[in-house]
């Protein structure tokens, strides 16, 4: 027993060691940071920080990011659930090839689709808007929430459906006021998946976008400057890139579980 909790803390401290080491670093001068080895501040220092809060170009990075996960959410979202309830409800002509097709697109790498997406978006005035990211990220994030909500679709008994036409409900009504409020926690799960990976992806990110939308990862790649790079303030943005996805995790934490196993559990 005494060995099984060893093992636990000695694995969270090894989680929590590049956190750590990220928020050490925020709290440093590049000078300490550069010159001597520390485990702690020396010379405790908050102006990474107001760096990030006081300059535009970086303050601006956090604002553009949680424009565009937030509409890729919504879009995801509003496309996903009728997605899901067809595959779930209905068995037509393809449906299973159609429902692997849509997965395949999860697995494919964004550098493929990052210069058609560029001429697409340059060609349309696109360019460099926050919608341009939402919508080249639905392209992974829809396939994934239709897997995830399709699961939980598929635990709800098809008795419901019908005892709610009986009852005169139309479809609408049905699906918004009956329907969705038992999926939920499915909703919730697969909203957080495509939070995060809208939130963490970069390549798309920074090859759609240049000054007016730039996300904060962007930014964070794009520090280089004669004098090299700054490393307490890139330290602080990482600090809080972390954060937003500490929020998410807390406020759905009861039904990551099932997401993991995409609804099936």
């Amino acid at each position: 027993m005494k060995t099984k909790a060893f093992v636990t803390v000695l694995y969270i401290l090894f989680l929590l060691l590049p956190i750590y080491w990220l928020l050490n670093m925020s709290l440093k001068t590049n000078e300490e940071i550069l010159s001597t080895f520390t485990l702690w501040p020396q010379d405790l220092t908050f102006a990474n920080y107001m760096v990030i809060f006081t300059d535009a170009s970086w303050y601006n990075g956090y604002i553009n990011s949680t424009i565009y996960v937030v509409l890729n959410t919504i879009i995801t979202l509003l496309v996903a659930l009728p997605a899901a309830y067809a595959f779930s409800r209905y068995n037509f002509m393809g449906d299973k090839h159609l429902f692997f097709w849509l997965l395949t697109n999860r697995m494919a790498p964004p550098a493929v689709f990052a210069l058609p997406f560029f001429q697409l978006y340059s060609s349309v005035g696109l360019f460099d808007t926050h919608i341009a990211v939402a919508l080249a990220h639905c392209l992974f994030n829809i396939p994934l929430a239709v897997w995830i909500l399709e699961g939980f679709m598929s635990g709800v008994p098809r008795e419901i459906d019908e005892t709610a036409y009986i009852d005169g409900y139309s479809f609408p009504r049905f699906f918004t006021r009956i329907f969705t409020p038992m999926i939920s926690s499915g909703i919730g799960v697969a909203a957080f998946f495509c939070f995060m990976f809208s939130w963490v992806e970069l390549l798309l990110a920074r090859t759609l976008t240049s000054v007016d939308a730039k996300s904060i990862s962007a930014t964070m790649t794009r520090t280089v400057s004669a004098s090299g790079l700054d490393w307490g303030v890139l330290a602080a943005a990482g600090i809080l890139t972390i954060i937003p996805g500490i929020l998410v995790i807390y406020f759905v934490r009861n039904y990551i579980a099932k997401g993991f196993a995409l609804g099936r559990v």
